[in-house]
């Protein structure tokens, strides 16, 4: 077991990032058109490196296996995005944005990353304002701003419900500018397979591409993952069904260490479970609950129609045992007590798996019209799923798989344990710690696209031969011929189940065990029910078609086989954490009053996985030093 150096830099946390691109090294104009760039996902993180790379004069390809790359998830965010900038004069700034990130995360992530990141929040908002992303504005025309959970300050904007599609329109545009110039090369309903690592150092990529089949590599001299989350190994999670852990996990496999995998958000503000059979899952935006009031009936069993049970018998259990930020609490926070409460029989709803978000008071107060304004787009989704108008009856919320802070490995500088590989956003596991505060995936994504990386990669290729690797090199030949196998033995198995059976299945195990909560018991169970269920799915998976066109099954099949594996990693992560932090809920490390219990002696330290060979993972670990705040249990009472 070694451990990882970070790179972080020397002095004061406020100044390490200041001076950190003031002697980080530079290359120069007529050079940067030598070398070639590949970013691979075209979301926040992606679309807004991407541009940023190429402005600089980069040779730039873009990967995205959408049909367009305005369609990465990063549009489902509707809340809002977070910037230490103090539009209400409420007390908010950096070192604010700073503390209640950490704190947020339950420390458990590196102080100097998230500093950088409130350092750099205001910037992001001046970057999509010149862009003309229409964020919410006061009557004077001032940026307007709205609370999330875990602060008491107002410092989210927001443009209605639409936050991530209207930023991620801002970074198209910049990204299709480029596209437009020629500076970047876009490649659409293109899957990565595979990375190519040539004597320990990341060379390329090899691609699927998804209508024809074709399989076809690439050289970069660096090489960007900004490929989102894992939440689908859950099966159930409020991601798009198409995202997925293979870029990633394939990386790891390749040499990328993975860090903190059991670190997995519940969001709690999702519309609950409605059948065996559902898909996927709805998110309802935390910026409801600035105004909605979370509440179930005292009596458990209460079945009645929640217009029809009085305030008297009505618990609002967040605000009674959170007065201080009441419904406003984090995420993790949030979730646990609505299990609490319907593992005690006050759930509503047929399942009894959900709790109600009551926006009866702030229509009362502020007038129906404020409402719609704020919220409207998100109700009318609402009402369209459930069939049940929330001006006129409490939405039913429970907490659902959303975000994943675990991710690869990286440095100060976001590059893997591979040299030449980075990861951005939600694909790396950097800036939030043990759980993410609303508003600032948004945050984490440009800022490392737009603000970090075009820094950050100049220190790594300033020091690399300008030299390109032909593809018929024999080592992307060999990854081609590896990728190649690996699809046709998923289509030789021709088993009795689908691949969305066996898919259900892994996730429930996931869900039950390695979930909200978790303890040590259940978790050793579902190890051995986890790696039965991946034997299971080499046996018995069945995929119709060929790999030589367009199969959908064939796509699916082959990143639920990475789920399979990434999910006995996540079970192993949990297990071997023995604390509670943040989202990650050890029932045998709690406090008698249902909070997390950390173990900061034992436990102050990213993990970091290294896949071996012959299977399995060895440990490392990232000691995390807290210089500036002060190491406490988190409380929001």
């Amino acid at each position: 077991m070694s451990v990882l150096d970070s790179k972080i830099p020397e002095g004061p946390r406020a100044e390490k990032w200041t001076r950190h691109k003031g002697n980080i090294k530079l290359v120069a104009p007529h050079n940067k058109r030598k070398l070639d760039i590949l970013v691979v996902g075209t979301g926040l993180a992606g679309a807004s490196a991407a541009a940023s790379l190429a402005e600089l004069g980069y040779n730039v390809k873009t990967f995205t296996f959408h049909d367009s790359p305005r369609r990465a998830h990063s549009i489902a965010a509707q809340g809002g995005i977070n910037a230490a900038k103090n539009y209400r004069n409420d007390g908010d700034s950096v070192h604010r944005l700073f503390y209640d990130t950490i704190k947020g995360g339950d420390f458990r992530a590196r102080e100097a990353n998230v500093h950088r990141l409130a350092e750099v929040s205001g910037n992001i908002i001046d970057q999509c304002v010149a862009q003309g992303v229409p964020f919410a504005r006061e009557y004077g025309g001032l940026l307007t701003t709205r609370s999330f959970g875990g602060t008491q300050v107002s410092r989210t904007l927001y443009a209605r419900g639409q936050t991530g599609q209207q930023l991620l329109l801002g970074a198209y545009s910049a990204l299709n500018k480029g596209i437009h110039s020629g500076q970047i090369k876009s490649y659409t309903k293109t899957e990565l397979l595979d990375v190519v690592v040539i004597d320990g150092v990341c060379r390329g990529i090899v691609v699927r591409d998804l209508v024809t089949g074709k399989l076809e590599s690439h050289f970069g001299h660096a090489v960007l993952l900004c490929t989102g989350g894992y939440g689908n190994a859950y099966y159930l999670s409020t991601n798009a069904k198409n995202s997925n852990v293979t870029a990633a996990w394939r990386a790891h496999k390749r040499g990328a260490f993975f860090a903190n995998p059991s670190f997995v958000q519940v969001h709690p503000t999702c519309i609950p479970v409605s059948g065996d059979y559902q898909s996927k899952l709805t998110l309802m935006s935390e910026s409801l609950r600035n105004d909605g009031r979370v509440w179930v009936p005292k009596t458990p069993g209460d079945k009645r129609h929640p217009n029809q049970i009085p305030e008297e018998e009505r618990d609002y259990y967040l605000e009674r045992i959170y007065p201080a930020f009441g419904n406003l609490v984090p995420r993790d926070v949030a979730s646990r007590n609505a299990k609490y409460q319907c593992d005690e029989g006050k759930g509503v709803g047929e399942s009894g798996l959900a709790v109600y978000l009551d926006f009866r008071d702030a229509i009362k107060h502020f007038g129906r019209p404020t409402i719609e304004a704020r919220y409207g787009n998100l109700f009318d989704m609402y009402k369209k799923i459930t069939d049940e108008d929330p001006y006129e009856v409490p939405m039913r919320i429970y907490p659902a798989v959303h975000y994943t802070m675990g991710g690869l490995w990286v440095d100060y500088n976001l590059m893997t344990t591979i040299p030449g590989l980075f990861a951005l956003g939600e694909a790396n596991f950097s800036d939030h710690g043990a759980n993410r505060l609303g508003a600032s995936a948004l945050m984490q994504g440009l800022a490392d696209g737009y603000f970090v990386i075009p820094y950050t990669i100049g220190e790594y290729l300033a020091g690399i031969s300008f030299t390109k690797t032909p593809t018929d090199h024999p080592a992307f030949k060999t990854v081609e011929t590896e990728a190649n196998q690996r699809l046709e033995r998923l289509l030789s198995i021709k088993g009795s189940l689908t691949v969305d059976e066996i898919h259900r299945r892994s996730g429930k195990i996931l869900w039950d065990n390695c979930g909200i909560t978790r303890n040590k018991a259940d978790l050793a169970k579902a190890l051995d029910e986890y790696r039965a269920m991946r034997e299971l799915f080499w046996k018995e998976v069945n995929i119709q078609g060929s790999s030589q066109d367009l199969n959908q099954s064939l796509e699916k099949a082959n990143r639920l086989a990475d789920f399979l594996e990434l999910g006995e990693l996540m079970i192993q992560d949990a297990l071997h954490r023995e604390e509670s932090c943040g989202c990650h809920l050890r029932e045998e490390y709690m406090s008698p009053e249902g909070e997390a219990v950390r173990n900061d002696d034992a436990f102050c330290y990213a993990a970091a996985w290294e896949h071996k060979a012959d299977g399995g993972w060895n440990l490392h670990k990232e000691h995390l030093k807290f210089e500036n705040v002060k190491l406490v249990q988190r409380s929001y009472k």
